[in-house]
């Protein structure tokens, strides 16, 4: 994968960095505020770059952003991002009380298929948005084993990211491939069950699974 840049520098940023710069890539985190993030970090060696710098110089790219703002910050790295691997883990969401999701940004659609449809020259995959952040780097930490769901068009894409999570520690029998990329709108939809889950179990780490 060469380098593997990644978009956002908030929870779920820093645990995909520390986790895949501990398995050995070579990870530069695409933030705004490049002094202030690198002031902080405490994780293994990563390098700490702008975002458009970010997405020139990967070869694979993980929004992390907020998804709601998503759109925004990727389309204008759209040149940047031309003929990469998008790998797409955020939720579109509208925010309600306590700032959980409230509904759809997206309601008939999903963020995934507006990235593909706004970055043409980029293969979008979506993946890992079912899940706390936590379990995206820590899949057996669970009492039982998790599904992380892949969707997009271009195959080529989605067996590197199939091989990105293997080296998240995802085994090939926990990841079910849902097709293109407009099955993401059935796992976007899922997040819609976070507040009910978190109100009931509290801020433990959970994910979806499809049990058989």
């Amino acid at each position: 994968m060469n380098r593997i840049g990644i978009l956002g520098s908030g929870r779920v940023a820093t645990a995909l960095a520390t986790r895949l710069a501990t398995a050995g890539h070579d990870v530069t985190i695409g933030t705004r505020n490049v002094a202030g993030t690198s002031a902080k970090w405490t994780g293994p060696a990563v390098t700490f770059a702008a975002p458009p710098q970010t997405a020139r110089e990967a070869s694979l790219i993980i929004n992390a952003t907020p998804g709601d703002t998503s759109l925004e910050r990727l389309g204008a790295l759209r040149e940047a991002l031309d003929g990469k691997i998008l790998v797409d883990v955020s939720n579109a969401t509208r925010r309600g009380a306590e700032g959980l999701p409230a509904g759809l940004s997206f309601p008939d659609s999903s963020l995934a298929e507006h990235l593909q449809h706004a970055l043409p020259g980029t293969r979008v995959v979506k993946t890992l948005n079912t899940m706390l952040f936590s379990v995206m780097v820590n899949p057996r930490g669970l009492a039982h084993p998790p599904t992380a769901f892949l969707s997009g068009n271009d195959e080529g894409a989605k067996a590197t990211v199939r091989q990105l999570l293997h080296d998240l520690g995802w085994p090939p029998d926990w990841i079910e491939d849902l097709g293109d990329i407009s099955t993401a709108r059935g796992a976007e939809a899922l997040i819609l069950l976070v507040p009910h889950i978190l109100r009931g179990r509290g801020f433990a780490p959970f994910a979806l699974t499809v049990a058989r």
